[in-house]
């Protein structure tokens, strides 16, 4: 049981990171377009490194999330279990989201008023 409980995770996990990450990176060029005063080559940068480091975050805290898993002996406990890892990682996302969004509007200040030397 323990075996299905982590499988069914993992493939949720994956495709719950994929869709999120690629609808962050479709939506979001937009929002970081606006910020960067329509520098497409910059937006477009940022935009990349963003998914990419999504998905790697994302993925390999889902991998470790494995380690913490409990023992799954019938059909409740597997969907505690996958529910309870499942509602972790979309915690950490739209934490990371929003620190992301932070981020962003902190860079974006700085490219609209580089430091002059």
């Amino acid at each position: 049981m323990n075996l299905a409980a982590i499988i069914i995770y993992l493939v949720l996990a994956y495709v719950i990171t994929v869709h999120v990450g690629w609808k962050f990176y479709t939506n979001g060029r937009v929002y970081i377009l606006h910020l960067m005063e329509n520098d497409a080559v910059f937006t477009d940068a940022i935009n990349k490194l963003l998914l990419t480091g999504y998905y790697l975050l994302n993925l390999g805290y889902s991998a470790i999330m494995i380690t913490a898993w409990e023992k799954v002996e019938n059909l409740e406990e597997l969907i505690a279990n996958v529910g309870t890892m499942l509602g972790r990682i979309l915690l950490t996302l739209g934490f990371i989201h929003f620190i992301n969004m932070m981020v962003i509007y902190q860079l974006s200040k700085t490219h609209k008023n580089p430091v002059k030397k």
